[in-house]
């Protein structure tokens, strides 16, 4: 397969996939074969928008799967300067009280740029940024039990929350956003993260883009 860089500078490359997919794995095989040196991974859950003015339950509430909810424009003018070689200063998100923290993290340009996330090819201003648009492909019963996994153990949620979350707007915008952005990979990894000879590929491939 041949893809060719859009403009000198860092090798953009979006992971997208639903919830629960396997693009943590992706993006870790692709850290591990340039080097964490190499690598700058920008996730857009990180750029959810701050409703800190609401109550807690108030917040809880929210639809944070359509892509609304995210502040993307931010992320494209994150992007933008990380790949004229800027640092930038990334929001950080507590998932427990589903809110911004006051605090940012300093960003700054590497070799590779991973822009990972579910909704980041419904954006065509993002998705114009990136050099290898990658989606990964995974039964939905594995994807909801891994979300159910790691919002417990990692986000500080209760099942019941987490099952209702799924049902009320994860199931519904995977189908209505999610699943059609597909269209727009150049490349599909079905079965995520255990498909070896597809990552190998991409792994390949990126290696040739970023030098």
């Amino acid at each position: 397969m041949s893809v060719q860089r859009r403009s000198a500078g860092p090798v953009v490359i979006g992971v997208a996939g639903g919830s629960g997919s396997g693009k943590t794995t992706v993006v870790r095989r692709i850290v591990e074969s340039l080097g964490d040196d190499a690598v700058t991974v920008m996730e857009h859950d990180r750029y959810y928008r701050d409703h800190s003015a609401l109550r807690l339950e108030e917040r809880a509430a929210l639809n944070y799967d359509h892509p609304d909810s995210l502040d993307t424009e931010l992320m494209v003018t994150h992007v933008a300067a990380l790949r004229a070689g800027q640092a930038v200063e990334v929001p950080v998100y507590d998932f427990a009280r589903y809110t911004r923290r006051p605090t940012t993290e300093t960003v700054s340009a590497k070799r590779a740029i991973i822009v990972e996330g579910i909704l980041i090819y419904t954006d065509a201003a993002l998705r114009d940024l990136m050099d290898i648009k990658v989606f990964v492909d995974t039964d939905p019963d594995t994807r909801f039990i891994r979300r159910l996994r790691r919002d417990v153990a990692e986000r500080g949620r209760t099942m019941d929350s987490v099952i209702e979350q799924y049902l009320g707007t994860v199931k519904p915008m995977h189908l209505e956003f999610v699943e059609p952005s597909k269209r727009y990979a150049d490349i599909i990894i079905p079965q995520g993260g255990h498909n070896t000879v597809a990552i190998d590929l991409l792994l390949t491939l990126i290696r040739g883009l970023a030098g």
